[in-house]
């Protein structure tokens, strides 16, 4: 299965639309394509015992490792509050795409200017900590 762009970026602002984020107000979705050519979408999820909640890139990602994929093709990411705004992966995000990615996955997100970019995980995280 092949998804543009605009498709996996509209799989996240839908997902986005289901974020629980009322401690924030910052929602975020994420939708991404594995190896397999399947779709998974995942949104920030909040707790009131705050660093317990969870990340929209971890939601995919746990959809993704549980349907069996193995591998990040590509991962759209779209947050903010109120409107769509910039966001790319936090930290955290940055590591769990890592885990799943290589140098030809594609991490779309929106920056500092308003518009939406192509980045590699090298780009978002270099010099990386992972296993061989």
């Amino acid at each position: 299965m092949t998804i543009a762009n605009d498709d996996l970026i509209k799989a996240a602002t839908e997902a986005r639309r289901h974020a629980h984020n009322r401690y924030s107000n910052f929602a975020v979705g994420a939708a991404l394509i594995d190896d397999k050519g399947q779709l998974h979408v995942g949104c920030n999820v909040e707790n009131a015992a705050y660093p317990l909640g969870s990340c929209a890139e971890a939601g995919a990602i746990s959809s993704m490792v549980i349907e069996g994929g193995a591998r990040i093709v590509k991962i759209a990411v779209v947050g903010g509050s109120g409107e769509i705004g910039p966001c790319t992966p936090c930290g955290g995000c940055r590591q769990r795409i890592r885990e799943f990615a290589d140098a030809e996955t594609v991490i779309l997100a929106i920056d500092d200017s308003g518009e939406w970019q192509e980045y590699s995980i090298e780009s978002l995280l270099p010099a990386s900590f992972h296993l061989p």
